[in-house]
């Protein structure tokens, strides 16, 4: 089983715990990296991942995500294929850098495209090509 999670999961565990919501979500979260870890679930990157945490201006999160790419078994360049896929994800009204980050889940052949972001997962009935869907809910799925 191969995950993509999005730049809003990955900096789920350092938002404000006081949400019940947010706690569960990363706490989630931290479970599917346990089984990354543990070999048991493969973790894809891609170079929009790069691009956004390179921005991130926490210096202790920019550090701890980008560790992660070395647990990738994939890390997806810019190509056309993936551009293309964007620009129809785009056109089904998700917004540009979320279209990237799903068109490389779809490209890496993820089977699970992990997001915190409710506004993109309400897109995800027109995006039939991965299954798009919250830690809390993997969690539960994958009975981590």
């Amino acid at each position: 089983m191969r995950v993509y999670l999005d730049n809003c999961c990955f900096n789920r565990p350092f938002d404000d715990h006081r949400q019940t919501r947010v706690r569960l979500e990363a706490e989630a979260k931290l479970s599917v990296q346990d089984r990354i870890r543990a070999g048991d679930i493969e973790l894809a990157w891609s170079f929009i991942l790069d691009f956004e945490n390179i921005a991130n201006p926490f210096e202790e999160r920019r550090t701890t995500i980008q560790a992660w790419k070395e647990m990738a078994v994939a890390d997806v360049e810019e190509t056309e294929p993936v551009l293309a896929t964007a620009r129809t994800l785009v056109a089904l009204g998700v917004k540009a850098k979320d279209a990237l980050h799903v068109s490389c889940a779809i490209e890496s052949r993820c089977d699970y495209f992990v997001t915190t972001d409710d506004r993109l997962l309400g897109k995800s009935e027109g995006i039939s090509a991965i299954a798009m869907i919250d830690p809390t809910a993997l969690v539960r799925e994958l009975n981590l």
